[in-house]
């Protein structure tokens, strides 16, 4: 089987390599909390890798997120110990603590926003960012440490193991590899990028000293992976450009020093059954219960962080150009956006939470009614609440500005039961697969945004649901263990032809 395709059905079982497997990222499975509490970890990233540690044994390796954490850490003598996510699943997980100070700027100063504005697109460069000794020390100092600190657990983990297996996850690790490749370097490594992978220009802004050392870091894997072959293409084009490797496009191949990297694109797909099941929960139905009660003739949804890189803001304004323009839809449709306040210690991500607030304020003001709020804004994170609105939306909105999948525009088709129209920015990742039978939209033209709106509840009941069926094949046609499985079969393609 060819590099990065995916079984084809009828093909034999893989056989998965015997050797150990270890994961690592940033977040862990769970967190600990006062009292014992365990919670299940945040994010996408979670979500993708709770499907791969289930799938085989694996030791998970991550930070301790907060000082419970590090106690039951602890309490372990720093090494891995079993623990059950009350999401279901139990994970042999190893939590690293590192200094405060250093994590502070590791996260905070560095990884967000500095790789994550880069790697969406989001600096304004005429304004930010400002590279000053603050930003230098925070990779040196900040960076690096956390990068070091779990890069020496994973060398515990695999000491005097045969041909270990190691994946690290996102952008918080890219210097991670190059340390335990030279610990050992018959370790095999390979490394996947949950978020977009930008062009060679977006990468000018850091000092060339850190750029190259991230860009290092990275080529010290055995395979690089990404959502999309427009990610993949970005990367391929920045080795050439910025690091003067050769590469080679069509095999998806960079030489670094005697070593051939691969990098591939292998497709998040979601646990589409475990959603299902979910949507179909008691606490699910008592939300849809209340739902139904205030509901009006239409539903648009969002469903997301209240990131930058979502384009909230740019969502509401279509809203609102879309009632002005269409006053015939006035107390009849809803906006509900459920929105999880995302990195709060980030001053920007304060400032645009702020902004998001204070124009639903001004579109409610401009529009409602003494009995009808345009936009309702829910600021919490709650998976019950979103799958019962994902059940009886009219209109998902996904207009991120740029993103590296987008799970959203995955989870809502499969649970909506209303022929659901998607409105899915050409930005995301999730575009590549679901574009045929979505509305794409370009993020930052807000008429037609406010069009599409327009179009997707004017469309009649047989085209909504020829589009509605078509995403539903798409996101049920695979599942995380072919995610898992495509990338087991490059290691050991790899392996085969080294």
């Amino acid at each position: 089987m060819a590099p990065g395709t995916a079984e084809q059905p009828g093909a034999p079982a893989r056989k998965q390599p015997a050797s150990p497997l270890v994961l690592v990222s940033n977040r862990g499975p769970v967190t600990f909390h006062e009292n014992g509490e365990v919670r299940r970890g945040s994010g996408g990233l979670v979500t993708a890798l709770t499907g791969l540690a289930s799938h085989r044994e694996a030791i998970w390796i991550a930070s301790a997120m907060n000082e419970h954490d590090v106690a039951v850490s602890r309490s372990h003598g720093g090494r891995a110990f079993p623990v059950r996510s009350p999401a279901g699943g139990e994970y042999l997980v190893r939590l690293v603590a590192s200094d405060p100070q250093a994590y502070d700027r590791f996260y905070n100063v560095f990884a967000n926003p500095m790789l994550w504005f880069i790697q969406h697109y989001l600096w304004d460069l005429s304004n930010a960012p400002d590279i000053r000794r603050e930003e230098i020390e925070a990779f040196e100092f900040g960076y690096n440490v956390v990068n070091e600190d779990l890069a020496g657990a994973v060398i515990e983990e695999i000491e005097g193991k045969e041909r270990p297996v190691v994946m690290i996850h996102d952008y918080h690790l890219y210097t991670l590899p190059r340390m335990v490749r030279s610990a050992r370097p018959d370790a095999f490594l390979h490394h996947f990028v949950h978020i977009p992978w930008t062009q060679p220009d977006a990468w000018r802004v850091l000092p060339a000293r850190i750029r190259e050392e991230i860009f290092a870091g990275v080529l010290c894997n055995d395979i690089v992976g990404f959502h999309t072959r427009s990610y993949r293409r970005n990367f391929l084009q920045c080795c050439r450009d910025l690091m003067d490797l050769p590469v080679d496009f069509e095999r998806g191949v960079v030489r670094f020093g005697d070593r051939e990297v691969w990098v591939r694109a292998y497709p998040l797909p979601i646990d589409h059954e475990a959603t299902q099941k979910l949507a179909q929960g008691p606490r699910v139905a008592a939300f849809e219960q209340e739902m139904l009660r205030r509901r009006r003739d239409f539903l648009i949804l969002r469903v997301d962080r209240a990131d930058l890189s979502k384009n909230v803001l740019r969502g509401f304004s279509a809203f609102d150009l879309f009632l002005e323009q269409h006053p015939e839809f006035v107390e009849r449709v809803t906006f509900m956006a459920q929105m999880m306040p995302s990195r709060t210690d980030v001053p920007q991500y304060q400032e645009y939470l702020e902004r998001i607030e204070a124009l639903v304020a001004v579109v409610n003001h401009r529009h409602g009614t003494p009995d009808w709020m345009p936009i309702q804004l829910k600021l919490r994170d709650d998976i019950d609440e979103a799958m019962a609105a994902y059940r009886h939306y009219d209109v998902l909105l996904v207009n991120a500005m740029f993103d590296g999948m987008n799970l959203v525009a995955k989870e809502g088709p499969i649970v909506n039961t209303r022929d659901g129209v998607c409105i899915l920015s050409e930005n995301t990742g999730a575009h590549e697969e679901l574009a045929e039978h979505a509305l794409s939209v370009n993020p930052f033209d807000i008429q037609e945004l406010a069009n599409s709106i327009h179009a997707a509840l004017s469309m009649p009941g047989q085209e909504r649901s020829h589009r509605a069926a078509g995403l539903r094949g798409i996101v049920t046609s695979r599942d995380p263990g072919d995610w898992i499985d495509d990338q087991l079969a490059d290691i050991a393609a790899k392996r085969a032809a080294a």
